[in-house]
């Protein structure tokens, strides 16, 4: 297997090269793209493994016929018109993008780092997060975002995730929404218009293809950052889990970091992207309710394959100034499933919504997205 840095270098150099052995990047994806599938259909197949997931028979054991054909001649996709990702004019409505925190207390903070001796062990705990962020990956890793309920903040914590890692890493990073119904990942991330979508992508993208081929499908981002979206904004946009399967395994061998803000749990999709992602975010609001549905939701995931809970961090999002929750408590409960819990504190600028600018996030928010992206990456490396 070829090291870390061999695997990124060869990436990089995709942007002026074509991949050179397509047959063995079509095996390989195909083989990547069973694996998925299979485990997919355990989520959902009968405890006592009796018949296919959802009753399905392939055509060969029916009795009929492989189709052995030619193939159709390939025909050139029609290129879609770019949309604006908010109306102009309800973008006008915005206020200026304020601080996530009063100014009063960045001053007290800014006195209070001159003269603390805890700061080195600040910049000493900062430097081994980096350490992390920055290993080198092999093969691409995919992250899955998702949650129980819509308004718990997974395509926040799916836009600081993505961004940590294009910040720290030299690698190219991907942020995928796997969520088209009016998701909000192409705001939070400030792309301005979306062309193709990820249903669009999965009928286009081969494997003999060269990254900068695969770019041009892609919004670009900063810091060596791509998006597809998942919809451009219309309501009853679909996408169905073999469509997001081709996808994925398609662009896998790309992006050194693939994000995925998923469907919210149970949908299909969702399903399909926590098992075959090496990596998982489950997000919940910091309430009763949010914090009740997602302790049952882990309890049912420790009755699937040990690695799929394992590999899940939990991130309670704190939505108001004072949540009314015994917060330290919480974290206990959702800890004795054996998950890491993350708490993302109330932020004043992600609360406004709109793009996401580091610039503006408290000190608290940056670290908690630091350190959540660094327990998430060293989970994704341990599922080989």
């Amino acid at each position: 297997m070829p090291n870390g840095d061999n695997w990124q270098g060869d990436v990089l150099r995709d942007l002026r090269a074509p991949t050179p052995d397509p047959t063995q990047a079509q095996a390989l994806d195909q083989a990547q793209a069973a694996a998925a599938q299979a485990f997919a259909q355990s989520l959902t197949a009968p405890a006592d493994g009796a018949g296919q997931a959802h009753g399905q028979v392939p055509p060969q054991a029916a009795g009929q016929p492989a189709d052995h054909g030619p193939p159709p001649p390939a025909v050139a996709p029609r290129s879609p018109d770019a949309r604006p990702t908010v109306d102009r004019n309800l973008a006008a409505l915005a206020r200026k993008p304020r601080s996530g925190e009063p100014f009063a207390t960045r001053a007290v903070r800014a006195v209070w780092k001159n003269v603390s001796k805890s700061a080195a062990r600040e910049v000493a705990e900062a430097t081994r997060t980096a350490e992390i962020l920055q290993q080198p990956v092999t093969t691409g890793r995919q992250i899955a975002v998702t949650s129980i309920r819509g308004g718990a903040g997974k395509s926040t914590v799916a836009a600081l995730l993505g961004t940590t890692y294009a910040h720290y890493r030299k690698d190219p990073v991907l942020f995928v929404e796997a969520d088209p119904a009016l998701g909000s990942l192409p705001v939070k991330l400030g792309a301005e218009t979306v062309r193709w979508t990820t249903s669009d992508v999965a009928d286009i993208v081969k494997p003999q293809m060269s990254l900068l081929d695969v770019t041009g499908y892609l919004v670009q981002l900063r810091n060596n950052s791509w998006l597809l979206p998942g919809s451009q904004g219309q309501i009853g946009a679909m996408l169905d889990a073999r469509g997001y399967q081709r996808v994925m395994v398609a662009l896998r061998r790309y992006f050194g970091i693939t994000v995925v803000d998923c469907q919210t749990l149970p949908a299909e999709v969702a399903r399909v992207a926590l098992s075959a992602s090496q990596a998982r975010v489950l997000t919940t609001p910091a309430t009763l309710d949010g914090v009740a549905s997602t302790h049952e939701v882990l309890q049912w995931m420790r009755g699937l394959p040990p690695h799929v809970i394992a590999g899940t961090v939990v991130v309670l999002t704190e939505q108001t100034p004072h949540p009314g929750l015994d917060l330290d408590a919480a974290v206990r409960t959702l800890r004795s499933t054996g998950t890491p819990v993350h708490v993302l504190p109330y932020d004043r600028h992600l609360a406004a919504g709109g793009a996401i600018r580091t610039d503006l996030l408290t000190r608290a928010t940056r670290t908690t997205a630091t350190r959540l992206a660094a327990d998430v990456f060293q989970l994704s490396q341990k599922r080989h």
